[in-house]
């Protein structure tokens, strides 16, 4: 959905420039003109955002195995670069204004034509915002904010026609307080893309929601480390299981676990669950299409050279004072049995 939204800003941003700059070449309005040619960075902006979404959604590969996500968080960055300057250029225009301050005057049609180009540019913004955030798409929030700009600019002059004759400051006050906005957004904005880029954890929202699903199957979990990739997170699990299961009984709990991570965690693209007391790992990626794959490794824990059978963490109890081994039976702890010469529990090797 994000991708349609983004190529609809385009469209309707490409549709008013092309209003603006024949309205104003008809009615001989530079300002008209001026905010014709302002709207040709919008679609700039927009553009950049449709680009980005659409590569983050290329399959991963061998250049980038973990996916294209990051490419819509750097169109998200660029976009709010680009309000950043807006936001300055704004307080230097206020600056401006109260040095020179001068009463407001455009003709009719310019008039229509701004207020028409509010509507459009309100609608897209709620849009836009409102996908953005449902989808976690930091381009899209960006743009969104980006085309709100504009609405208050022609906000400000519409108050500024109706008031300058009595309080005459009153535009480039407006036009202060709107740069300021614009600032702070940028800024906060700017933060949440760079916090991306560098590979910061999942939201604390998500992180609570694996632990509440890892509780409800009275599974213990050891550790707990996650990143956010543009609009999609990864998950890398450490979980206790009971050492008397067997091995298969292990991979069915790991493989129950993951599916429901996989089915309750929206944009939860890669997961891996290493079982820390059967030295077993499982990993799983769903790619943005088609259908998602896993694989698994044994005696991940064991030092290299040695390989892992599939047998739990040992077939045998053994005495840690004298060393007397005896097989380990299924179903049967170690610490039930005792050593015949030291009289105390046996461990599991």
């Amino acid at each position: 959905m994000k991708e349609r939204i983004a190529l609809l800003s385009i469209t309707s941003n490409i549709f008013l420039t092309l209003i603006k700059i024949s309205a104003g070449f008809l009615s001989h309005s530079s300002a008209v003109l001026a905010e014709g040619f302002h709207s040709l960075t919008d679609v700039f902006s927009s553009f950049i955002g449709f680009l980005g979404i659409k590569i983050s959604k290329k399959p991963a590969d061998r250049k980038y195995p973990y996916g294209y996500f990051k490419f819509e968080v750097l169109a998200g960055f660029f976009i709010t670069l680009i309000l950043f300057i807006t936001g300055i250029f704004i307080f230097y225009e206020s600056y401006q204004k109260f040095l020179n301050p001068s009463r407001i005057s455009l003709p009719k049609i310019a008039l229509l034509v701004m207020a028409f180009s509010v509507l459009i540019n309100e609608i897209m913004s709620r849009l836009k915002i409102y996908y953005g955030r449902k989808e976690n798409s930091v381009a899209l929030i960006s743009d969104g904010f980006h085309s709100r700009v504009d609405v208050f600019s022609s906000l400000i002059v519409f108050l500024g026609l109706i008031f300058s004759q009595k309080f005459l400051f009153l535009d480039p006050i407006l036009s202060f307080l709107i740069g300021f906005y614009i600032i702070k957004e940028s800024l906060s904005l700017g933060k949440e893309a760079v916090d991306s880029l560098l590979d910061t954890s999942a939201p604390p929202e998500i992180e609570d929601k694996i632990r509440e699903i890892c509780r409800s199957e009275n599974i213990q979990l050891a550790d707990l480390r996650t990143q956010k990739r543009g609009s999609a997170f990864t998950a890398n699990l450490e979980i206790e299981l009971p050492k008397n299961l067997s091995v298969e009984e292990a991979e069915k709990v790991s493989e129950n676990l993951r599916k429901k991570l996989m089915a309750k965690i929206e944009n939860l693209v890669y997961l891996a669950i290493q079982i820390k007391s059967h030295q077993l790992e499982s990993n799983f990626y769903q790619p943005a299409f088609g259908q998602g794959f896993g694989w698994q490794r044994r005696g991940k824990f064991r030092k290299e050279g040695e390989r892992g059978e599939g047998k739990g963490p040992s077939d045998y109890c053994v005495c840690p004072k004298c060393g007397y081994k005896t097989e380990h039976k299924r179903g049967i702890p170690c610490r039930t049995l005792t050593c015949p010469n030291c009289h105390i529990p046996l461990q599991r090797e």
